[in-house]
């Protein structure tokens, strides 16, 4: 029986570069549009920035927003019964499932938490300027990076000590940390649920499939652990991620970094996986 192959990946360090390109990935993407493999794009980013990366990749496939917070599924999908019983929601363009916090539960948690005096920033007290600033968005593109739903990213002051009791702090107000590029607060979402979810649906559209990611930071370990082949991509200076190589053994390891470190393994995978 043909197995339908669908692919997962993180985009910043992933399959986007520090200027936020996917041009060292091309041969790679033209090859799983030619081949009708879907893309399922699962970040940390908003929804509304990935809807823009979206349309710059011409990419029609479910995505996953805000480290797991949010599936959403275009119409063209039907979606039957899922394995857990999850609401989902049905929007203008998406059928929606919430797996994150209220935005503005976090909102208040982080602010409780600087009150009691922990050095935190979050995203929501930063202005679009700031955001850009820190993450080397244009400023348009940071604004988007503020319209929130499910998880908050923030920047913390204070060495590990500080940084284990800031976590502590956290958990015990009900919510969990990742990170990626930043620290972020949410709630019991994370990637690899959302997966596990999405992995459902496009097995129902499909029958058989076989999954493959790619990431390369702490907030990937669990979309990861939830496909056949797990991919790490190099980061900028050339390491692997620790958390993903000790949490996800047997994780292939990518040669490059960020996209072009994507481009190839994607590739020589496919090789494999077609034959």
């Amino acid at each position: 029986m043909k197995k339908q192959i669908v692919v997962f990946t993180d985009l910043d360090g992933t399959l986007l570069d520090d200027g936020y390109s996917f041009h060292d990935a091309m041969p790679a993407l033209e090859l799983l549009e030619g081949r009708c493999i879907p893309l399922v794009l699962c970040t940390s980013k908003t929804r509304s920035e990935i809807e823009l990366c979206r349309r710059d990749l011409n990419n029609k496939e479910m995505f996953i927003s805000e480290n797991g917070g949010g599936i959403y599924i275009p119409k063209k999908f039907k979606i039957k019964n899922l394995k857990s019983k999850i609401k989902i929601k049905e929007e203008e363009n998406y059928f929606v499932i919430k797996l994150g916090a209220d935005y503005s539960a976090l909102r208040k948690a982080l602010e409780e938490i600087r009150f009691a005096g922990f050095a935190v920033k979050g995203f929501g007290d930063m202005s679009a300027r700031e955001v850009a600033a820190l993450t080397g968005l244009k400023v348009s593109d940071a604004e988007l990076a503020k319209e929130r739903d499910f998880d908050e990213p923030f920047i913390f002051k204070g060495n590990k000590e500080q940084r284990e009791r800031l976590k502590k702090e956290i958990q015990q107000k009900g919510y969990y940390t990742t990170e990626g590029e930043l620290l972020h607060i949410m709630g019991e979402s994370d990637k690899g649920r959302a997966v596990t979810l999405v992995k459902d649906l496009y097995a129902q559209h499909y029958g058989t499939i076989v999954t493959v990611a790619l990431g390369d930071s702490p907030n990937d370990v669990e979309m990861l652990k939830n496909v056949d082949y797990p991919i790490v991509v190099r980061k900028k200076d050339g390491s692997y991620n620790r958390n993903i190589i000790s949490e996800v053994p047997g994780c292939i390891k990518a040669d490059g970094i960020g996209p072009a470190g994507w481009n190839g393994a994607v590739k020589k995978l496919l090789e494999t996986l077609l034959l």
